[in-house]
C-alpha cells in the first residue's frame, strides 16, 4: 500500500498531473471517473492568493468526489508562499504540493517553478516553512534538474524528504529540456535504490500508453506514475493501465459513443463550473484530443471549436455520434 502522510492510494496509483488551463474541476471529474488515483489542481500563484486575486482563488475549489487532491502552489517569496499554504489549507485540500518543477519562461525567469533548482537551499528553505506551518502532507513536483550539468535529484530528493515532505514526484527532464526531447527516468531508479529514501517516489515523463507504464514501472521500481499530457482528451489512460497490469492486453478502447458521451459531460461540467461564456471557451483546447485519429472531423471540429452556444454544441456532438458509428 502507497501512502502520502496517512492518505492511502493503493498498491500502485495513478496521478493526475497538475497542468495549467487543463486540470480543473471539469477535467478532473471525467478523470476520476476513468481511473486516476490522486489528482492536483491547476498550479496556483503564491502571489495571486494572498492577493485575493479571482484567476487564483477559483482555482482553489475542489469537491468530495475528487478525493485524495492535493492543492499545487508555486512561487519564489518564502513568505508569500508560507502565506499562501495557510490559505490553500483553508480549502479542505488532503495535501500540499509545492511546484519546483515547471519550467516556462513566466515562472522560471521569475525565481519560481524550476528555477529553484539553482537555488537548493532556499527550495529547502521554502519547503521547511511550509511543512513546519501546515497540518497536511506536504509534497514536492520537481525536475532532475537544470540543466545536464546539474542533475541534483538525488541530494534535492534526500534533503526535502530529511525536512519532512511525504511524497516526491519528479518529471525525467531537466528545465532545459522543457518538454523536448526524450525523458530519463535512470536516476529515478538511482533514487529508489537509495536505502536513505523511504517516501514515494512518482516518476512523470513521457508514459502515453499502458505498455509504456508498465515498463516505467518495472525498469526503474517508482511507487506510482504522474500521468499529464496523455491523458488531454483521454481520460481512459487510466484504467486501461490498471487493466493491463492486471494482465487484461486486450483492455477496452473507446468507441465512438464512449468518445462523444465523456466529451459532452466534460463540456456540461465545465459550463456548470465557469459559466457559459468561459466554459464554452476553453473546452475548446479538448475537442481535437477526444477525436483524435478521426478521417473527414474537419467540418465538426470548426464547430465545435466555433460556436458560442451550448445547444448547438449538444447538437453537433450528437451528429458526430451519428456519423461515426464504429470504434475509431
Amino acid at each position: 500500500m502507497v501512502k502520502i502522510g496517512t492518505i492511502e492510494l493503493g498498491t500502485y496509483p495513478l496521478l493526475l498531473a497538475p497542468m495549467e488551463d487543463v486540470s480543473d474541476p471539469p477535467f478532473r471529474y471525467v478523470c476520476k471517473q476513468h481511473g486516476a488515483d490522486m489528482m492536483y489542481t491547476e498550479f496556483i500563484s503564491s502571489e495571486g492568493l494572498i492577493r485575493n486575486a479571482a484567476k487564483s482563488t477559483h482555482k482553489l475549489d475542489v469537491f468530495e468526489y475528487e478525493r485524495p487532491i492535493g492543492i499545487q502552489l508555486f512561487g519564489s517569496d518564502i513568505n508569500s508562499m508560507y502565506e499562501a499554504a495557510l490559505i490553500a489549507e483553508q480549502a479542505g485540500p488532503d495535501l500540499i504540493d509545492i511546484n519546483y518543477g515547471c519550467p516556462v519562461k513566466q515562472v522560471a525567469c521569475k525565481g519560481a517553478g524550476a528555477a529553484l533548482l539553482q537555488d537548493i537551499p532556499k527550495m529547502v528553505s521554502m519547503t521547511k516553512k511550509i511543512v513546519d506551518t501546515v497540518k497536511l502532507p506536504v509534497t514536492v513536483k520537481t525536475r532532475l534538474g537544470w540543466d545536464d550539468k546539474t542533475k541534483n535529484i538525488l541530494e534535492v530528493a534526500e534533503r526535502l524528504q530529511d525536512i519532512g515532505i511525504k511524497a516526491l514526484t519528479i518529471h525525467a527532464r531537466t528545465r532545459s529540456q522543457m518538454y523536448k526531447g526524450s525523458a530519463d527516468w535512470t536516476l529515478l531508479g538511482e533514487l529508489k535504490n537509495n536505502p536513505r529514501l523511504t517516501i514515494p517516489i512518482f516518476g512523470n515523463g513521457d508514459v502515453d500508453s499502458p505498455q509504456k507504464a508498465l515498463e516505467m514501472k518495472n525498469r526503474f521500481g517508482v511507487d506510482g506514475i504522474m500521468i499529464g499530457r496523455a491523458s488531454i482528451g483521454y481520460p481512459w489512460i487510466f484504467n486501461q493501465i490498471k487493466q493491463y497490469f492486471s494482465g487484461n492486453i486486450n483492455y477496452s478502447v473507446p468507441g465512438i459513443e464512449e468518445r462523444v458521451d465523456v466529451c459532452r459531460t466534460h463540456l456540461l461540467k465545465s459550463v456548470e463550473w465557469k459559466g457559459n461564456v468561459l466554459g464554452i471557451l476553453e473546452m475548446r483546447r479538448h475537442y481535437t484530443n477526444y477525436f483524435k485519429g478521426m478521417d473527414h472531423f474537419r467540418d465538426y471540429r470548426v464547430k465545435l471549436v466555433t460556436s458560442n452556444h451550448l445547444d448547438e454544441l449538444l447538437e453537433t456532438l450528437e451528429l458526430i455520434k451519428e456519423k461515426y458509428s464504429v470504434v475509431v
